[in-house]
């Protein structure tokens, strides 16, 4: 049975100060402007309540019991994201030209590909282990070996979940597997290719971009959907293509206008697209200024900061795979919910951890941190050892 005070006590404390801000502001978002037949803040509350009590129980299990339910976990998963070609609307709704969601009755919906997140971060973190444990002296050949077997595990069903489509959930396995790769022992020289690649491609594409525009819309956008094309133009245009960036413009009103202090609980009068969800940051800078939501980001990166004294702190291989899993994904999830919301990147669909209203989101992450917790309890942490 596991003991509460084996777990790390700032973590679960940030926790709950973060569903509170998450409530408060869900519902102040989403009951203003009468956009919706009833606030979310009960649903919301709800899936805190189960939010915290799966993250206790993942924090029951012990290392090898978590990789004796990662395989079986992750099929099951793998098969529910292609299942959304197939499955009828009844069950599996399309919302704005997405089909993401399974339909559950009671419980809203259900989005397996937030659960690839977790299915991924276990298996992949075998596959590097066993890697390594096979291979104590490593070459060129063996470690391309360990990337065509990840290759294998992780880009069918991201490339299902891209055609979904989701970019956003897309870059967030890559967020994650990525430092992953580079905890894992393999030759420094197939890093520099593997990281070459993407910003490489970058870099190409945004010279296309700045030099040869024409030629760049007929070629990459060409190969773009219209959805997708439609955000791009509204983030590097957002005022010569107002309807694609109506709610980035309407996020920077909003946050702009509350100021340094801002203007007071349920005093946000600025409309934004699904301001309880990926625009909740908005809303929180238009209530509490420039000082509450400074407060909620310090309050994020103390949760991120945590985390990786937890992972440091680990003595076996497969636990700091895992944290850095981790770490990495909630740090580049923030900074792109953030970022897009003050209109440094692009609008990408992506919740901000915690905060933004959604079960499968909410769910997904506290899985996360039960394997947190799982950490911390197995190896104490610097200046916070654990209470015997």
């Amino acid at each position: 049975m596991l003991q509460f005070k084996k777990l790390d006590r700032s973590l679960v404390i940030c926790l709950l100060l973060l569903g509170v801000i998450s409530c408060l502001f869900v519902h102040s978002s989403s009951s203003v402007f009468e956009q919706y037949s009833s606030s979310f803040i009960i649903k919301q509350s709800l899936y805190y309540l189960i939010g915290f009590v799966t993250m206790f129980v993942v924090a029951t299990l012990d290392i090898e019991q978590l990789k004796k339910i990662g395989w079986p976990f992750y099929i099951i998963m793998v098969l529910l994201t292609f299942g959304l070609f197939i499955a009828p609307e009844s069950i599996a709704r399309t919302v704005n030209e997405a089909k993401r969601w399974y339909q559950i009755p009671i419980l809203g919906s259900f989005q397996p590909s937030e659960f690839l997140k977790f299915a991924f971060l276990i298996v992949v973190s075998k596959v590097i282990v066993a890697h390594q444990e096979k291979y104590k002296h490593p070459s060129f050949l063996t470690d391309m070996r360990l990337l065509f077997i990840i290759a294998v595990i992780t880009i069918p069903p991201t490339v299902a979940v891209y055609k979904e489509p989701d970019t956003g959930m897309t870059m967030l396995y890559m967020a994650m597997i990525i430092p992953m790769l580079f905890f894992s022992g393999i030759q420094k020289k197939l890093l520099i290719i593997f990281a070459a690649i993407p910003v490489s491609i970058m870099t190409v594409v945004v010279i296309l971009y700045v030099k040869f525009n024409d030629f760049f819309t007929e070629t990459v956008l060409s190969k773009l959907s219209g959805h997708q094309i439609s955000r791009i133009y509204g983030w590097l245009q957002p005022y010569e293509y107002p309807d694609s960036s109506f709610q980035t413009r309407q996020g920077f009103l909003a946050i702009g206008s509350g100021e340094f202090t801002g203007k007071g609980y349920l005093q946000n009068n600025v409309y934004v697209v699904e301001k309880h969800t990926d625009f909740i940051f908005a809303n929180i800078a238009e209530e509490i200024g420039f000082l509450g939501a400074s407060f909620v980001i310090a309050l994020l990166f103390f949760l991120i900061y945590r985390i990786v004294l937890v992972t440091v702190e680990a003595k076996d291989p497969f636990m700091t795979l895992m944290g850095a899993g981790i770490a990495s994904l909630l740090a580049f999830q923030i900074t792109q919910n953030i970022g897009m919301t003050i209109g440094l990147l692009p609008v990408t669909g992506m919740t901000l951890p915690f905060l933004s209203y959604g079960g499968s989101s909410l769910l997904s992450n506290f899985m996360l941190m039960g394997i947190v917790m799982i950490i911390y309890k197995s190896y104490s942490g610097y200046m916070f050892k654990a209470e015997e």
